[in-house]
């Protein structure tokens, strides 16, 4: 199959995947669409063999790296790290909204950059929501500051988003130098979420709960120590990996095998519970929307996107191209606007260096703030709030998603600049 209705069949088995992650039916896995899809186009001829093939091979270990990851994140929580966190969190707040909104700032940050969005998202939101409300205060900002983050504060370290590991994987840059190129546009995209929700909410913030409320003096948790040391062994190891040239999924599955054979030794859990932490419904989606995305790029997209995608590294063509990167996020979701916009640049060959790739990786990290489907992650906490009887506005979202995503696309996208130049 080839021309137009190679196309047609590609754009539409795309947005049949999308829509069913977006919607994400309860009964039916993520991977029930993705993967006949992605098989499909690969029967009919929409994309070829060998590039099927190659895809696969640039997404594995991505994927293997992910699930690593969300072991990790899963043990942690199951030790009760999270939980020894957020009553930290709650102590050192003292009952203030805003202490407590700082607290949280910097605790799904470093969870984000360190454990990557889907631990944020899945695992800290409710340790969040739950302390809020033992203390008293309106949980909304601060389950806010949670999806936030869980997107604009990824921008760190390859570990801490998929779109990360994706880009990293054609960057052609070493684990530290990545962090150290993004350090910088990092904090100041906290800073712009910050100084956005101390203005955006104000009220709640000005609202602290009665004197009578002293959860913050509960007895504090203690802090699963094993855990703690793991993790931290483990960036360690993601540093070695990058400095022998190894991929760092052999850093995290190595954290993830140990906490996960002390958990098993020691009865803690199942490894029922272990093979879901593993996530390999949702890992084959990302294999198969990888696919599927490749035959879209490959029968016409990749042509339309090279015409409109700037050349260089100069300031404006940044600009230019962490704002498409950022509308294609809130249009089809950051996961296959970046594979589709890395294929592109890719396939130039980064003549100017890194920065366009980061450039994107800004658009995809931060635009999805915009709108609900701009990030998977984002959909998730929406359900996972529904069900702890927390509602979300659309409207309160998508102005707030106003303050934070244009002034952050601009001051990360001239700090990324700024940093490239030295």
């Amino acid at each position: 199959m080839h021309g137009p209705a190679a196309e047609a069949l590609s754009c539409v088995l795309l947005a049949a995947v999308l829509a069913t992650a977006i919607t994400r039916p309860r009964w039916l896995p993520e991977a029930a669409i993705a993967v006949p899809a992605a098989v499909l186009v690969i029967v009919t001829g929409a994309l070829p063999w060998h590039q099927a093939r190659t895809e696969a091979g640039r997404l594995l270990p991505v994927l293997a790296f992910l699930g690593a990851i969300l072991v990790v994140g899963y043990v942690c929580q199951q030790e009760g790290l999270f939980a020894a966190a957020g009553a930290r969190l709650a102590r050192a707040s003292r009952g203030s909204p805003v202490r407590l909104l700082g607290g949280v700032f910097g605790l799904a940050s470093v969870t984000t950059a360190v454990l990557s969005l889907d631990t944020t998202v899945v695992l800290l939101t409710p340790v969040v929501h739950d302390t809020a409300t033992r203390l008293r205060v309106r949980p909304k900002p601060h389950v806010y500051a949670c999806t936030h983050l869980a997107n604009s504060a990824s921008l760190l370290l390859p570990v801490s988003n998929l779109t990360n590991l994706l880009a990293f994987s054609v960057a052609g840059l070493t684990l530290i130098h990545f962090g150290a190129l993004m350090a910088a546009p990092w904090l100041v995209a906290i800073a712009v979420e910050y100084a956005a929700f101390r203005w955006f909410f104000a009220g709640e913030l000005a609202a602290a709960g009665p004197p009578a409320a002293r959860a913050a003096d509960a007895p504090l948790p203690r802090v699963p120590r094993f855990a703690l040391i793991t993790v931290l062994a483990t960036l360690a190891g993601f540093v070695l990996t990058s400095l022998t040239g190894l991929n760092p999924a052999w850093a995290a599955g190595a954290g993830a095998m140990v906490l996960a054979a002390r958990s098993l030794i020691r009865g803690h859990h199942p490894p029922a519970g272990l093979a879901r932490a593993l996530g390999i419904p949702f890992l084959l989606f990302v294999l198969g929307l990888g696919i599927v995305v490749e035959a879209v790029v490959h029968n016409g997209l990749g042509a339309v996107l090279a015409r409109l995608i700037p050349a260089g590294s100069s300031l404006p063509s940044l600009l230019a191209l962490a704002g498409l990167a950022a509308l294609l996020a809130n249009v089809v979701n950051n996961l296959p606007a970046v594979l589709v916009l890395l294929s592109v640049l890719a396939g130039r060959g980064l003549p100017g260096g890194p920065g366009p790739v980061l450039a994107a990786l800004i658009g995809v990290d931060v635009g999805p703030n915009l709108s609900y489907a701009g990030s998977l992650a984002t959909l998730l906490w929406r359900r996972l709030l529904a069900d702890r009887g927390q509602p979300t506005d659309l409207g309160e979202f998508t102005r707030l998603g106003l303050l934070t995503v244009p002034a952050g696309l601009v001051l990360v996208t001239v700090t990324l600049w700024a940093v490239l130049q030295i």
